[in-house]
């Protein structure tokens, strides 16, 4: 019909799928083993284990039985987990289950190449799934620990690890009384307030100045844009404990250092770099002719800024504005170098907290703080949905 037609997939040889299912079978061996002592007895047992599954899958049932295949190597998965770990073992097993038992067809019937172009090398098809893997590894590499640190905050012991009756599922193991600390702590509270009290002061700063400079450097005739532009987003690429230091300087000889203005301008300076990244990258498509049409209808300069611009570039500018605020809201390294007791933020008193009294409320607050870090992060990318709407750049 729209001359490209996907060729029948082509049943692959146990030769080629078999390895591929062990090799799988032993990465996730490499994890259950190291849980129970020895992480090369279970790369062996998990790689064997998954090739005799695939061999019996592929060879002895085959396709004609796919179905009644996965359900029998769900529920293997399911015993397995059971014998192995209990409760939580029977869910893992479950997952693994619904994982391998479409893993093993997946490969052993070429469905791999269905959605792809079938003029493909093995090299190029080896290179396309190579590449989601690596990402795929990293993104679990870097939400891991935050996948630790939330099921930890409703622990019902003042420790930092798992306890028996949390592993067991026990309700008696969790509670909400780390949270219940937080809300009724009035050390927590007063630096719950310090840090809103700076973070929208310094978030109204960076996005006032932030904004002002990315429309100035957005026009060509401005000299040594360019220089201009790498001097603003500086403390963004400046590691942070030298800009930190620098201000502490320079803050101690004007009198700043310690009060909450310096901190206050401390934090601005952090957040317009952000402010005029994302107001840059909206003016990309911003179109100038309808700023000159304002100014020949009789709009001075800010009319045409605030009825005219200010509308279009509306989501980049609080797009970057909620960058400031949780640059703001989470920094510490800095406010540890111009502030004073009497600045103590949050993140300053979860820091202060791990070094001096360790406290399972500060999983809590961790836990709060990514919960709203995903709120402000699912708006940040709702408005740049928008931004590029309004743009014309997305159809949808």
């Amino acid at each position: 019909m729209n001359g490209f037609t996907l060729t029948p997939v082509e049943t692959k040889p146990l030769s080629f799928s078999l390895p591929v299912i062990g090799a799988a079978g032993a990465f996730v061996g490499l994890f259950v083993g190291t849980a129970h002592g020895s992480g090369l007895m279970g790369i062996a047992i998990g790689a064997v284990a998954l090739m005799v599954l695939g061999y019996l899958a592929l060879a002895v049932f085959g396709l004609g039985q796919e179905k009644t295949t996965r359900w029998g190597l769900i529920a293997l998965f399911i015993i397995a987990g059971v014998l192995l770990a209990g409760l939580p073992g029977l869910v893992l097993g479950l997952l693994f289950g619904l994982f391998f038992s479409w893993f093993i067809f997946w490969i052993g019937e070429g469905r791999y190449r269905a959605n792809l172009a079938p003029y493909l090398t093995s090299g190029q098809v080896l290179w396309h799934y190579t590449f989601r893997v690596i990402c795929g590894a990293i993104f679990v590499f870097l939400i891991t620990p935050i996948l630790v640190v939330m099921p930890l905050s409703f622990n019902a012991q003042n420790f930092f690890t798992f306890t028996p009756e949390m592993l067991r599922f026990d309700p008696a193991g969790y509670s909400l009384k780390h949270y219940q600390d937080f809300f009724t702590s009035s050390g927590w509270q007063q630096a719950l307030r310090n840090s809103l009290a700076i973070a929208p002061v310094a978030t109204l700063l960076s996005v006032s100045f932030g904004t002002l400079a990315a429309i100035g450097l957005s026009s060509e005739h401005v000299p040594f844009r360019r220089a201009i532009m790498a001097i603003l987003i500086s403390p963004m690429i400046v590691p942070l404990i030298i800009s930190a230091a620098g201000m502490y300087f320079f803050y101690s000889r004007i009198g700043l250092q310690g009060t909450y203005f310096g901190v206050v301008l401390a934090h601005a300076a952090l957040g317009i770099p952000f402010v005029i990244i994302t107001v840059t990258a909206t003016l990309v498509g911003f179109d100038r002719s309808l700023t000159r049409a304002a100014a020949n209808m009789g709009a001075d300069p800010v009319t045409t800024f605030f009825r005219v611009q200010m509308p279009l570039i509306l989501p980049g500018v609080i797009s970057g504005g909620l960058f400031a605020f949780i640059t703001s809201f989470d920094e510490v390294v800095v406010v540890l170098f111009v502030g004073s007791a009497n600045q103590q933020t949050l993140p300053w008193r979860m820091f202060t907290g791990l070094r001096e009294q360790i406290s399972p409320t500060i999983l809590a607050v961790a836990t709060l703080l990514v919960v709203i870090s995903i709120a402000l992060l699912t708006t940040m990318e709702y408005l740049r949905r928008r931004s590029e709407r309004l743009r014309g750049m997305s159809p949808s």
